[in-house]
């Protein structure tokens, strides 16, 4: 519906596309609307996306780069949903926080089906993680519902602390909302 149309119109101009193609969506009353498309895996939106893979990512990637190299194949999913959150600087988007030191890492890391993941970090010498951009860290986590994924994802990200920490609270709140009533 999204992917498709894009696909045969670069097939159409004469480059075809051989590779990971993610499009970041909104879902609007009158349907998905399309924000971007990326074909890399450094975007919190894919990191709540392959956490859930339970296929070979490797052998994926070396049959994608090659003409009809995933025809027919089946890639498994977990049906677990899963929840990314970003903590950003506090200075972000305008600009960057550096150098701040980052507490809480273990404990957040130690929370059931989280996985936190370094975008914006730098080693401080002693063992520790210090600033070092705007999105500084990505808290995703797994469950077996929306609405339980969502919490533990905010239960691990509120574990983490920095001097002008930002942490948006109204990540998949609506979607979780829809999914339950």
């Amino acid at each position: 519906m999204i992917h498709q149309p894009v696909v045969e119109e670069l097939r159409r101009r004469g480059t075809p596309y051989h590779g990971v193609l993610y499009a970041g969506l909104m879902l609007t009353e009158a349907g998905p609307s399309t924000l971007e498309f990326n074909c890399r895996f450094g975007d919190p939106e894919t990191q709540c996306v392959l956490p859930r893979l339970r296929s070979d990512l490797l052998d994926l990637l070396e049959r994608a780069v090659r003409p009809g190299g995933l025809e027919g194949t089946e890639i498994e999913w977990s049906p677990e949903p899963a929840v990314t959150l970003v903590l950003a600087s506090g200075a972000y988007p305008a600009s960057s926080s550096l150098g701040d030191r980052i507490s809480g890492l273990e404990a957040a890391e130690s929370e059931p089906c989280v996985e936190v993941l370094h975008a914006g970090t730098a080693t401080d010498g002693r063992g520790g993680f210090v600033t070092a951009g705007g999105r500084v860290l990505n808290v995703t986590a797994s469950g077996a519902t929306l609405t339980e994924a969502r919490e533990r994802a905010y239960a691990a990200a509120d574990r983490i602390e920095f001097d002008g920490r930002q942490l948006r609270r109204d990540i998949a709140a609506e979607a979780a909302e829809r999914v339950q009533a």
